[in-house]
């Protein structure tokens, strides 16, 4: 049973590279859980990304060990981030984990221009940091998505 106490509040910051295998495990773990398992959405999770040398992983964790919330942040050959596999442990929703995780890696990129595929039901979530659609929606995996951006000099 996860346990919503105290350390789910700090928001942590790694590379894959300075990643314990437990942690990244953790992390793969909550991913997993939330797309492939709740979502009954079979894809291939592991894109080969998360060993980039410049990705960079941010994560909440409970007080028993679990990754309670988790975001990558990507950075693509021509400078643009790319934020993805925003994620919050069903018993975690609701905590506000999310915006941390956002506000987390939007400081970390400061103004530079930043993309991310939306699973439409959050476009409100994402323009609350300053993103906005950026084309239609269309299905990925079977569960409508909008691509949206984040241009520099968002005030968000």
């Amino acid at each position: 049973m996860v346990t919503l106490q105290p350390l789910a509040t700090a928001v942590h910051r790694a590379y894959t590279a300075d990643l314990d295998a437990e942690d990244f495990y953790r992390m793969l773990r909550l991913r997993v859980d939330v797309f492939v398992v709740e979502q009954s959405c079979p894809y291939p999770e592991l894109d080969g990304r998360d060993l980039e040398n410049s990705t960079r992983h941010f994560w909440i964790d409970s007080a028993d060990g679990y990754v309670l919330g988790y975001l990558r942040l990507l950075e693509d050959p021509d400078g643009t981030f790319r934020i993805g596999r925003v994620a919050t442990a069903k018993e975690a929703r609701g905590l506000g984990l999310g915006r941390k995780l956002m506000r987390a890696a939007l400081a970390e990129i400061q103004r530079a221009p930043a993309t991310l595929s939306a699973q439409t039901y959050a476009l409100e979530f994402y323009r609350g940091f300053g993103f906005e659609p950026s084309g239609e929606e269309y299905l990925e995996d079977g569960i409508p998505h909008v691509d949206m951006h984040r241009y520099p000099g968002s005030l968000r």
